[in-house]
C-alpha cells in the first residue's frame, strides 16, 4: 500500500473546489425556501413571547394583516434575552437554550429577516470543515491504522461533507442541528486526542509527561460536551457512545483514562443539571396533565426510512419514494456504505473502527428500537451522529483506494469517487434552488397554497390555532402578499363572514365546521389544496350573502 503523507496536487485542488462550492451552496438563496412550521417556532422562541401570548393577540376573531405576525418572529424591544430563555424553559424545555441565545444576539445585530436567521446556521456550518479535519487526523493517526492516510482521509471527508445534501439542508435551517454537529465533532476530536496523549504519557518518565496539555484537553472535552448538551438534548446518547468506547478500549478496567473520562462526563452532566431539572419537571407535568394531545406527525416504516436517509447523505433530489431512480441509487449507495464499514473494520486498529461504529449505532438505536409502529419523519436530525460516522468511513475508503492495487482497480475507484461527487453537486444545486424540500414537513405545500391565494384579488384566510394550523399560518404569512387578510379565530364556531373580500379560504377546517358554514350560509365549498397534513377550502359566497348588512368594522360575531 502506498503511504501518502500529503494528498496529491490534483486531489488538493479538487478538495478546495468542492469546499468552495459547498460554501457557495450554503449561502445561496437563503430566503428562497419556505420558512416552515418549525422555523416559525424558532423565531417565536427567540422573540421571547409564549405561544399563549401570541394566540391571545392574534387568534381573537379579528381581521389582521401579515404585518401583525412580525412582532412574534424575532428580536424585539418588548422582550429581553431573559424572556427568550424563560419561554424555552416554560414551553419547550426539550430545546436547550444555547442556539436560541446565539440567534437572539445575532438577530439583534442583523435583523429578523429569513436571510438573517438562516445565515447564522450557514456561518456555523463552516466550522464543520476544520472540525472534521481535526477528527480525522486524530482518528486515523492511531498506531496500526494505515500509515499516512490521515491527511488524505481528512481532505476527502471535508469534500464529502461540503457537498453532502443532508448537511446542506441543516446548514440552511433556522434550527440548532448544524450547531449540534459542530459540538459532536469537537467533543469527539478532543476526546480522541486526550486519550492518545494519555496513552503516550503512561510509557514516559514522570518528568516528561504532558500533564498541562492533558488537563487542557480534558477540559476542552468537558466544555464541548457541556456546549453540546445545551445545544441538543440528544447529546446524552453521543456521550453514551463515547462512554462505551472509552470503557471498551480500557478493557472494562478502571484505568486512568477511564477515571478521567468519568470525571469529565460527571462535571459536564452537573453543569447541565439545571436544565435537566426543568426537562424532568416538564415531563412529570405532562404525565399528570389531562391534555396529552400530540401534534400531527407522519409515520413511516423503519427500513424505508433508514434507506431514504442513507441515500440523502450522498444523493437527494427530493424524489418520491416510488421513483425508479431510487431503485437504482439505493443499492449502489447501500453497497458503498456497507463496504466502507467492512473495509475500515478490516484494515484499521479496533480503536478506529469501534469509535465509528459506536458513533453510528448508539445515538440511532433508541429511535430504531422505539419504531415498532413506524418512525416519525421529524426525527431525521437525530441521526446526525450516524450521518457523520458513515461519511468518515466512506472518506477513509476512498482515500485509501485511490492509490492502491492495479491501475484498473484504481481507475474503478476514481470513477466511484467521481460519481459520489457528481451526485453531491447535483443534489446541492437542486436543493439550493428549490422553493420547498422534504425537510419542510407539514409546510411542504405552503408555496403552492400561497400561489393559489395570491392569485385572487382581495382574499381572506380563515383558520384557528388547533393542531398544525398555528405554525402553518405563520409560515404562510411569509409567502402571502400584503393584500391577503387573516381572520384567526379561537374556536371553530360558525362565523359571520365580513364583507369586502372577493375570495374566502378556510385553512384546515374540520369537516363539521365547514359543513355547518355551508348549511348556515348556503355556500359552495371547494377544496383547492390537500396533503397528508392539512387542506385548504375556498368558499364561494352566494349573491344573498354579498348583499347582507355587515358591520363596517369587520368584527366577527360567533354564534353556535
Amino acid at each position: 500500500m502506498r503511504h501518502l503523507k500529503f494528498a496529491p496536487s490534483w486531489l488538493r485542488f479538487l478538495i478546495i473546489f468542492l469546499l468552495a462550492m459547498g460554501i457557495l451552496f450554503r449561502f445561496f438563496n437563503l430566503d428562497g425556501k419556505v420558512y416552515w412550521h418549525d422555523e416559525t417556532y424558532t423565531s417565536l422562541r427567540i422573540s421571547g413571547y409564549t405561544i399563549n401570548e401570541a394566540k391571545q393577540q392574534l387568534f381573537n376573531n379579528r381581521v389582521i394583516d401579515k404585518e401583525s405576525f412580525a412582532q412574534f418572529q424575532g428580536a424585539n424591544q418588548q422582550k429581553t434575552l431573559n424572556a427568550t430563555i424563560m419561554t424555552l424553559a416554560k414551553e419547550a424545555p426539550y430545546h436547550p437554550p444555547l442556539y436560541y441565545i446565539i440567534a437572539r444576539l445575532w438577530m439583534e445585530i442583523f435583523g429578523n429577516s429569513v436571510t438573517a436567521i438562516r445565515s447564522l446556521s450557514a456561518c456555523i456550518s463552516l466550522l464543520v470543515f476544520p472540525c472534521v479535519y481535526w477528527l480525522c487526523r486524530e482518528l486515523f493517526n492511531v498506531p496500526l491504522s494505515v500509515p499516512g492516510v490521515a491527511m488524505p482521509a481528512a481532505g476527502v471527508a471535508i469534500a464529502l461533507m461540503a457537498i453532502s445534501p443532508i448537511h446542506l439542508v441543516y446548514a440552511q435551517e433556522a434550527q440548532e442541528y448544524i450547531l449540534w454537529l459542530v459540538t459532536i465533532l469537537l467533543s469527539s476530536a478532543s476526546l480522541l486526542r486526550a486519550m492518545r496523549l494519555e496513552s503516550q504519557d503512561k510509557d514516559k518518565p514522570v518528568k516528561e509527561r504532558q500533564r498541562p496539555d492533558l488537563f487542557a484537553l480534558w477540559g476542552i472535552y468537558t466544555i464541548t460536551l457541556v456546549i453540546s448538551f445545551y445545544t441538543f438534548i440528544w447529546t446524552a446518547f453521543v456521550a453514551l457512545a463515547h462512554g462505551i468506547y472509552v470503557i471498551s478500549i480500557g478493557k472494562f478496567k478502571l484505568t486512568e483514562i477511564v477515571r478521567t473520562y468519568l470525571l469529565a462526563t460527571l462535571v459536564a452532566f452537573l453543569a447541565f443539571m439545571p436544565w435537566i431539572t426543568i426537562v424532568i419537571g416538564d415531563f412529570f407535568q405532562f404525565l399528570i396533565s389531562a391534555d396529552k394531545t400530540t401534534a400531527q406527525s407522519s409515520l413511516i416504516p423503519i427500513i424505508p426510512f433508514l434507506l431514504m436517509q442513507l441515500i440523502r447523505i450522498f444523493f437527494d433530489i427530493d424524489l418520491s419514494p416510488d421513483n425508479p431512480l431510487n431503485y437504482l441509487i439505493t443499492p449502489i449507495l447501500l453497497i458503498l456504505v456497507g463496504y466502507s464499514i467492512y473495509f475500515i473494520c478490516l484494515t484499521t486498529n479496533y480503536k478506529v473502527w469501534f469509535f465509528l461504529i459506536t458513533l453510528i449505532v448508539v445515538p440511532a438505536l433508541p429511535l430504531i428500537l422505539s419504531s415498532a409502529g413506524g418512525i416519525q419523519l421529524s426525527t431525521e436530525p437525530y441521526f446526525m451522529p450516524s450521518y457523520l460516522g458513515i461519511q468518515v468511513a466512506v472518506a477513509y475508503l476512498l482515500a485509501t483506494q485511490l492509490y492502491n492495487g492495479s491501475v484498473s482497480r484504481r481507475g474503478i475507484w476514481h470513477i466511484i469517487m467521481a460519481l459520489v461527487i457528481i451526485c453531491g453537486l447535483i443534489s446541492s444545486k437542486a436543493s439550493s434552488q428549490a422553493e420547498t424540500w422534504w425537510n419542510k414537513g407539514m409546510s411542504y405545500g405552503n408555496p403552492q397554497v400561497a400561489q393559489i391565494i395570491n392569485q385572487t384579488t382581495r382574499p381572506l384566510l380563515i383558520t384557528d390555532a388547533l393542531g398544525n394550523n398555528y405554525g402553518n399560518v405563520f409560515s404562510l404569512s411569509y409567502l402571502l402578499e400584503p393584500k391577503v387578510q387573516f381572520l384567526l379565530v379561537n374556536n371553530q364556531k360558525i362565523l359571520k363572514i365580513p364583507d369586502g373580500f372577493t375570495d374566502v379560504f378556510l385553512l384546515n377546517s374540520s369537516d363539521n365546521w365547514h359543513e355547518k358554514i355551508e348549511r348556515k350560509y348556503k355556500l359552495k365549498t371547494n377544496i383547492v389544496y390537500s396533503d397528508q397534513y392539512y387542506s385548504v377550502w375556498k368558499l364561494a359566497k352566494s349573491p344573498k350573502l354579498r348583499q347582507r348588512n355587515i358591520p363596517p368594522n369587520n368584527q366577527l360575531s360567533a354564534s353556535l
